[in-house]
């Protein structure tokens, strides 16, 4: 118990600044106009996604993220919309992994994908000068430089620039994200942050393709200092698209030997009524250790799941 009592104490700080940035990411949507909503944490079907196992909550799930309830109120009529949540997913743990973490998760209708790389920017650059950050922070020894704009590239050229195999190749074997996680994210928002855009449309299950180009869906994340800490895009509105989505990914779920769960059908049935739109989630806690300028997840949570 003493060394727990330590572990704890010699996290106020981190803890203190996390709490900031949480303050201040709420005072900018304030500002900004939007509404904050709850949204239930258990629910009758997640989005089936390949890569993302949902936990089990008797004959319900975790909820993996709040999107297929906010966009349901995005469909009803609520044009902006903010949630701080706990989300969960089954199997990932980590320095920057956690099976239950907290995601701040948004949406514009009205707005597209490079709409909201800007607003993620504004709000960021916002939280950092109300967090007392100025135009920098300073993580691992290297300064990163929040001044606009920030970079951008799109994934192919990423891969031309940085990785020894194409996209298409890289797909063809099936291991996009370990060329992602080896040769490219290190090398991103490194000196300022970066946002990575563009994926290939496999690699959007939600999001929309991209107009004049059907290889791609509109779709980015955000890295700084080689960490990913935001995903967006603009959102799929076409419900037989994306029932189609969701029954091909139950399929290589089905090959990997994840759990079967049923489609969202109130998800898909509100389809019809959702308006363009674009909507972000982003990690909190990885936000924090970049802040705290912390390598580890563990450092910014009040208690590690091995803790408990």
């Amino acid at each position: 118990m003493q060394d727990d009592g330590f572990q704890l104490a010699r996290k106020r700080k981190a803890l203190e600044l996390r709490a900031r940035l949480i303050q201040n990411i709420r005072r900018y949507f304030i500002n900004h106009n939007f509404l904050e909503v709850e949204t239930p944490l258990r629910i009758p079907a997640p989005a089936p996604e390949e890569h993302i196992e949902a936990l089990p909550a008797g004959d319900w799930f975790l909820q993996t993220s709040p999107e297929l309830c906010m966009k349901r109120l995005l469909a009803a009529g609520y044009p902006r919309l903010i949630q701080i949540s706990k989300c969960f997913r089954a199997g990932e743990r980590g320095s920057l992994h956690l099976p239950e973490f907290t995601m701040l998760e948004w949406y514009v209708a009205g707005f597209d994908y490079r709409q909201l790389m800007e607003q993620c920017e504004e709000m960021l650059k916002a939280v950092a000068g109300d967090s007392g950050c100025g135009n920098k922070i300073t993580w691992q020894g290297k300064m990163i430089n929040l001044t606009a704009p920030w970079e951008r590239i799109t994934v192919g050229d990423a891969f031309k620039k940085y990785a020894p195999v194409t996209v298409e190749q890289a797909l063809i074997e099936d291991n996009f994200d370990e060329v992602l996680t080896k040769h490219i994210e290190p090398n991103l928002g490194v000196v300022q942050p970066l946002f990575l855009y563009d994926y290939p449309a496999r690699l959007g299950a939600l999001a929309k393709l991209k107009n004049g180009n059907q290889s791609v869906a509109e779709r980015f994340e955000l890295y700084i200092g080689g960490l990913e800490i935001a995903n967006g895009f603009s959102e799929l509105t076409d419900e037989q698209e994306q029932r189609r989505r969701f029954e091909e990914a139950q399929k290589l779920r089905a090959q990997k030997g994840y759990a079967a769960c049923p489609l969202p059908e109130k998800f898909l049935a509100s389809l019809d009524q959702l308006p363009e739109a674009a909507g972000i989630a982003l990690g909190i806690d990885r936000l924090a250790m970049l802040f705290a300028d912390k390598t580890s997840i563990d450092d910014v949570i009040t208690f590690p799941p091995e803790n408990l």
